[in-house]
């Protein structure tokens, strides 16, 4: 008895492929945070806190061509000194995977609270900063970031 090898059609190959293209492209989509998760993130921080506006500089690119490598820059308005300085700064980003993306920390003893780093981002969202100073006091800022091509597999 002779053994039958069967190649698959090409119709076969093709959908199997596409198939695994469109999970490639919705997955991101599918597996990403809201902004409900980041109120959820900063809420375990400082338990529903007033945010107050102002004082953080978030500098980030309106249209980002590659989610991969985004740059920020951030810096957060304070004399830095024994009594008023920033104590620290987390970043937030709505659509990755996993909301928090950075957290910074600071004393009197340095100069400023600014740092500069890339992000990776999964899609167009908006990223949230927010500072929390020595006295207890917290700031917010947010920033849409269109992204052209996805960052996190997308």
């Amino acid at each position: 008895m002779e053994h039958e090898c069967r190649m698959p059609h090409r119709r076969s190959v093709l959908v199997l492929g596409g198939a695994a293209v469109a999970a490639l492209v919705l997955a991101p989509r599918i597996a990403s945070a809201a902004p409900a998760q980041v109120e959820a993130e900063i809420n375990k921080l400082y338990a529903g806190k007033a945010l107050g506006d102002g004082k953080i500089r978030l500098d980030l690119p309106t249209i980002a061509e590659n989610g991969l490598v985004v740059p920020l820059n951030f810096e957060v308005e304070s004399p830095m000194t024994e009594k008023d300085y920033v104590k620290a700064l987390h970043i937030f980003a709505e659509g990755n995977p996993n909301p928090g993306v950075a957290s910074f920390y600071f004393t009197p003893m340095m100069p400023k609270a600014a740092a500069q780093f890339r992000i990776r981002l999964a899609q167009t969202q908006n990223i949230v900063a927010v500072a929390e100073m020595a006295d207890g006091s917290l700031y917010t800022t947010k920033k849409e970031v269109k992204v052209t091509i996805g960052g996190c597999g997308g």
